[in-house]
């Protein structure tokens, strides 16, 4: 971690977690926080479902919520970045407290609940960009208070998609009552079916990409990846933020409500990843989430069958130059193995992490 990082994190760890992302978003806004080079090697490129990632390491959604900053944090070295989640309408989340460090374990706890501003605000921000350039991702989510979340989904299709390079739907936070549902074989294909049908009637079609929880066992892996590999899904992203509180028992903020993530997300989410891997085609690429924050967990989460990572969790505890950290981890790694590509990594160990225990107990724990 460099000077200024740890400086800066000694800094946002004296306020509470919530107000300490909005003074980060605040100074990336500024332009206070100074950019990095991009890090520039032709290995770390990835092509996947027709676009083109200077690097693979992605900033995932949350962070950016509202789609304030992207550009800045292009400039700290992400290959690409995700805004949202972003619902039709606006809404407040739910009530704070709602964010917890635990920082002996390098996590964080999480109940938001989908605080955001809502489509026509994110809408109006992303429309000024005025065409630069670089990957940026809508993440799409639907209304607590929504008496259709399919419906909510299709809004979101409507709103972005003349603008997204990808849409994430996101079905997965355990912080919306009854969202985890749509992963459901049925309820899943209803919402893909409308999702795409939506999206048909568009004069654009970016990429699509589903977003799943890691709290699956056996026979739902296997129905949500046969529904998954009848649809037209360009790919899967794995994984949200879990229930479990496997590794961090004991803390006190172990009992809060919400999801967990960062370090000890990282075996559940990779386990789940290669799981799915083993499940789906060879041709549908798969994006890792979980507990990245440097470059082993990075090429493990390859190895797992990732084309792609992403992180937000670890930049907390790792500082905002954590992306390019991971990218010259990655190049170093490449040459004393000489790997000439991130595609050679992907899923070359997918049965092995697939075979190991969710959480240090059972396969189906």
């Amino acid at each position: 971690m460099s000077l200024f990082s740890a400086l800066g994190r000694k800094a946002l760890f004296t306020l509470d977690p919530e107000t300490a992302h909005g003074v980060s978003i605040a100074g990336l806004r500024s332009g206070l926080l100074p950019t990095c080079p991009p890090v520039a090697d032709r290995r770390l490129e990835v092509a996947l479902a027709g676009l083109a990632f200077p690097n693979p390491v992605g900033l995932a959604a949350g962070y950016d919520k509202n789609g304030e900053v992207p550009d800045a944090l292009l400039r700290l070295g992400f290959g690409f970045t995700e805004v949202g989640t972003v619902t039709p309408r606006a809404q407040s989340g739910n009530p704070k407290p709602r964010l917890f460090r635990l920082v002996e374990h390098e996590g964080v706890i999480n109940r938001l609940g989908f605080n955001n501003e809502g489509h026509d605000a994110v809408l109006r921000r992303l429309e000024a960009r005025g065409g630069r350039s670089g990957i940026v991702g809508v993440n799409i989510g639907a209304n607590k208070d929504s008496g259709d979340f399919v419906a909510d989904y299709v809004a979101g299709i409507r709103a972005f998609s003349h603008l997204a390079s990808y849409f994430t739907v996101n079905i997965s936070s355990p912080n919306t009552p009854g969202l985890r549902n749509l992963q459901a074989g049925e309820a899943l294909k209803r919402l893909l079916d409308a999702v795409f049908e939506a999206l048909a009637q568009q004069g654009r079609r970016p990429p699509v990409f589903l977003k799943l929880a890691p709290d699956l066992d056996a026979a739902a892996v296997g129905e949500i990846a046969g529904v998954i590999a009848a649809s037209p899904l360009d790919g899967v992203m794995i994984s949200n933020t879990t229930l479990s509180r496997s590794g961090v028992e004991g803390h006190r903020h172990a009992g809060e409500a919400g999801g967990l993530s960062g370090r000890p997300l990282f075996q559940r989410s990779t386990v789940m990843l290669a799981r799915f891997r083993q499940q789906l085609p060879a041709t549908l690429p798969l994006i890792g989430i979980g507990g990245v924050g440097d470059a082993a967990t990075a090429w493990a989460k390859f190895e797992a069958g990732a084309a792609l990572v992403q992180l937000y969790s670890r930049m907390v505890y790792e500082g905002p130059f954590v992306a390019r950290d991971i990218c010259k981890g990655l190049i170093a790694r490449m040459d004393r193995e000489k790997i000439g590509a991130i595609s050679e990594l992907t899923g070359r160990a997918s049965a092995e992490w697939a075979a190991k225990p969710l959480e240090g107990g059972s396969l189906e724990n």
